[in-house]
């Protein structure tokens, strides 16, 4: 079966406006995907990345625009300044690595409730409470909030190493079986056309 590895931010708008058309690219090929949380903020600093704050005002204007654009493309509500960002992405990581060990649940619904909590719900993901609805509604144990936090410290670290390794430098960033990296929501379609074999 293919794999896409799929690395990701939990507080990326760009990984929220994907929303759940990586699932449906990965089942209309039969392919599967490995999620990958890793720590933005240190994935910028390892790669040359500037973060959002220290970025030219020019920059930061664009990205509103584009954020409003790439929202309507995808017709999914969007708050651009929300109130809890930034905040602590680790603990709904480390949620996200739990689920895919435990699995019995839809991995990818959870990704995108945390995330949509974040971009469209006025939430902070870093607080308990939030990451255990969003286990519960994608199907989770809310338990796996509390349990296995060292292992997902851990695989959240190596998470991190692998993309530099691998030559991820944004979110979302997938990287397929034979190493075709596709870089942004919007690489989508190209990354659907790959695994057709067209491009």
């Amino acid at each position: 079966m293919t794999q896409i590895d799929y690395y990701f931010s939990m507080i990326s708008p760009f990984t929220y406006l994907t929303g759940t058309r990586l699932e449906e690219i990965a089942e209309k090929h039969g392919a599967g995907v490995a999620y990958k949380p890793v720590d933005i903020g240190q994935l910028f600093a390892r790669t040359g990345g500037t973060p959002v704050p220290q970025r030219h005002e020019s920059r930061q204007a664009y990205r509103l625009q584009e954020l409003r654009r790439q929202a309507a493309k995808a017709g999914l509500p969007l708050n651009a300044k929300p109130m809890f960002w930034p905040t602590n992405a680790a603990p709904s990581a480390y949620a996200v690595i739990a689920a895919q060990s435990a699995g019995g649940g839809d991995l990818g619904g959870l990704v995108h409730g945390l995330l949509r909590a974040c971009w469209a719900e006025e939430k902070d993901i870093a607080e308990d409470a939030v990451i255990r609805t969003c286990l519960e509604q994608a199907g989770f144990d809310a338990g796996l909030a509390d349990s296995g936090l060292l292992a997902g410290a851990e695989t959240y670290a190596a998470n991190l190493e692998e993309a530099v390794s691998r030559g991820v430098f944004g979110a979302p960033f997938y990287i397929t079986d034979g190493d075709e990296r596709f870089w942004g929501q919007d690489r989508l379609d190209d990354l659907d056309l790959h695994l057709a074999g067209k491009i």
